[in-house]
């Protein structure tokens, strides 16, 4: 008589799958998280419509005139009792140079856009695995920035009442900023506060220096925060501590990126996985 293999309950059990609600719903979250090949329509039209929202957001918060004044004197006095307000010197020094101010007028008024864009078009092309983060980084900057046109209107410098800051686009007849001359009623003059120069210059810059693989292009990705930093102070258009706003939500920018990605955009895998190998990594595992 021949042996009769009996299966367990401990036996069957093993041969049932289990339960793949958690896992599933586990793997959904790490399939949304993991990088994916951006499409260049929807990028351009993602973009596009981002920056449209970004303007039309920060132009319609209220132009609260009398508060954003009084900010401007509270910012100004701090800044003195730091032993930090030389943002007048400067901008009565570059004042004398006509083509310095000049440069930076043109500066101020086009590379915060060109190199942005820039910088978001060799993502895309070169670290596609690393590109929707760092874009990510961009746009939570950026929205988080819109809450603090909101909540703390500021004058720049250069509209301060008694303040003697020289608007530099008024005198040397020049296209330097969107708040002076006919381009004023295009933009709300009373948005200064964080400054939107130094976090995009900022996140440019320091994507630029942790991926870019020649040295010197490193170190110009390190100089151009600090020029658009004088820049905009030179210009009167913002104060040292309207930098520091714009690197705090900057912060906040690079905090719900690695949030999202547990991992720092930089840290990311330059290129993406292909369709195949991707389903494969992120599909269910089955006992």
């Amino acid at each position: 008589m021949g042996d009769v293999t009996v299966r367990t309950p401990e036996r069957r059990e093993q041969g049932v799958p289990h339960p793949v609600t958690d896992e599933t719903g586990q793997g959904l979250l790490r399939r949304l998280r993991a990088p994916r090949r951006p499409r260049l329509w929807f990028e351009i039209l993602l973009i596009a419509i981002s920056y449209w929202t970004y303007s039309l957001v920060r132009n319609a918060v209220p132009e609260q005139r009398g508060q954003a004044l009084r900010n401007a004197d509270w910012i100004w006095r701090v800044e003195q009792q730091l032993g930090i307000a030389v943002e007048q010197s400067v901008n009565h020094a570059v004042n004398s140079v006509t083509w310095l101010v000049v440069g930076m007028n043109y500066y101020y008024a086009t590379l915060h856009f060109v190199v942005t864009l820039g910088v978001l078009v060799w993502l895309y092309r070169s670290h596609p695995g690393r590109y929707a983060a760092t874009r990510l980084v961009l746009f939570a900057t950026t929205g988080v920035a819109l809450v603090g046109y909101y909540l703390y209107p500021l004058a720049p410098p250069r509209l301060m009442n008694g303040g003697n800051f020289i608007d530099t686009v008024l005198v040397h007849d020049t296209w330097g900023s969107m708040a002076s001359g006919d381009l004023k009623n295009m933009s709300n003059q009373y948005a200064a506060m964080p400054s939107m120069h130094i976090g995009w210059s900022v996140w440019s810059g320091l994507t630029i220096f942790a991926l870019a693989s020649v040295p010197w292009v490193r170190v110009l990705g390190l100089v151009y925060p600090a020029l658009t930093l004088v820049v905009i102070v030179a210009t009167a258009n913002h104060f040292w501590l309207d930098a520091v706003g714009g690197v705090l939500c900057l912060g906040f920018g690079y905090a719900v990126a690695f949030a999202w990605y547990r991992a720092l955009p930089h840290a990311l895998p330059r290129d993406v996985a292909r369709v195949g190998e991707r389903r494969r990594a992120w599909s269910p595992i089955r006992a």
